[in-house]
């Protein structure tokens, strides 16, 4: 089995790149849209209570529909395609990003708020120059959640037309081809793998600077 899956991704080398570049294109669309729209929402949630208790029931609500059964009504409305999977991506990796913002701007220390106010700082000062900085750790910790469980979402985006390593998986299960499965979902948990100890580096880098922590 082992080596049949090493054989494969030899004689398939094409193959395999051309749907690793597709799964990287789907994911690093659906990754910018997330956090533009994330941190957007995130941090209006932190201006109006209300509107952060609807968007919190609203995102938690879309975490628990099933990803295929997410996949499958997206299909109704936007067809098959990588727009539905983009838009099913997006739908799951909105939580981790608006709920992170959100908390992270909340637990800024008030003493630190309250300084920077008799400072005479405006409220887009304060945003900029000392919330956002201060709760950037606990942002980019609910980006790298975000990041590796898109990475891992959009292998089911072959279901629906999209491309991907979601193809190969796909392939060997209708075809009865085990190795074909395994060495989709391989190089899947691999790419999850290294872009989540890339993203933990970068959050230990961040906490050491502005929390100093080691």
């Amino acid at each position: 089995m082992i080596a049949g899956i090493f054989n494969l991704y030899i004689e398939r080398s094409e193959f395999f790149i051309k749907l690793l570049l597709e799964h990287l294109t789907l994911t690093v669309i659906a990754v910018a849209i997330i956090t533009v729209l994330g941190l957007s929402i995130g941090i209006y949630m932190t201006r109006n209570e209300i509107f952060a208790k609807i968007m919190l029931i609203v995102t938690n609500f879309l975490y628990t529909i099933p990803s295929i059964a997410l996949f499958g009504f997206l299909v109704i409305i936007t067809g098959i395609g990588n727009k539905s999977a983009v838009t099913a991506l997006v739908l799951y990796g909105l939580l981790p990003i608006i709920r992170n913002t959100y908390v992270g701007i909340r637990e800024v220390d008030t003493q630190i708020m309250e300084s920077a106010r008799g400072m005479g700082s405006t409220n887009r000062q304060l945003l900029f120059k000392v919330q956002l900085p201060l709760a950037l750790p606990v942002i980019v910790a609910g980006f790298r959640t975000m990041v590796v469980m898109t990475i891992a979402l959009c292998g089911i985006a072959s279901f629906i037309g999209a491309g991907g390593l979601g193809v190969a998986i796909w392939r060997g299960i209708t075809t009865n081809f085990p190795e074909m499965t395994i060495a989709g979902s391989l190089l899947v948990a691999l790419l999850a793998i290294i872009t989540d100890a890339i993203l933990e580096l970068v959050e230990k880098k961040m906490k050491r600077r502005i929390m100093g922590v080691q």
